[in-house]
């Protein structure tokens, strides 16, 4: 997955050690081999997004697609999400949440904050993984906008 001709990162947020290698295992098995960056907690994914200070302006070079579970230890992905698309510098960044939450409120919250693609995780193991498969395939087509 590359974007303007630059490598796209895959920054994955996910606290669930089980989901975690679950969604990497399918995302490769998609044919998706672009670096991917795990996060447990929000508040070091948000240091690596925003930088320490939160001005954002690391992201001026970098090309990153954010995989974002809302129930995280720390903190909500709602506010992560919100941190994310109220900055100047990563607004822009495409980001897909991918949760366990099916609540309708939550859904358009989420949609209204600016994220990309919201998909539930299934339950089941085979239809989590189909979910996942399904996003690797659809990460292997899209163009991912530079963060600034």
């Amino acid at each position: 997955m590359r974007t303007t001709g630059q490598e796209v990162t895959i920054v994955m947020i996910e606290d669930d050690e089980g989901h975690a290698r679950l969604i990497e295992k399918n995302v490769r098995r998609a044919g998706v081999n672009n670096e991917i960056i795990p996060f447990t907690y929000g508040k070091k994914a948000l240091d690596f997004l925003l930088g320490e200070k939160r001005d954002g302006l690391i992201n001026q070079d970098r090309h990153l697609l954010i995989l974002l579970d809302l129930n995280l230890p720390d903190m909500s992905g709602i506010d992560i999400l919100e941190q994310i698309k109220s900055n100047e510098h990563s607004k822009r960044l495409p980001v897909v949440v991918l949760t366990t939450t099916d609540d309708e409120r939550e859904i358009q919250k989420c949609y209204d904050l600016g994220a990309n693609v919201y998909i539930t995780k299934p339950v089941d193991y085979e239809g989590f993984a189909n979910a996942i498969r399904n996003l690797g395939l659809f990460f292997s087509v899209i163009q991912v906008p530079s963060a600034s």
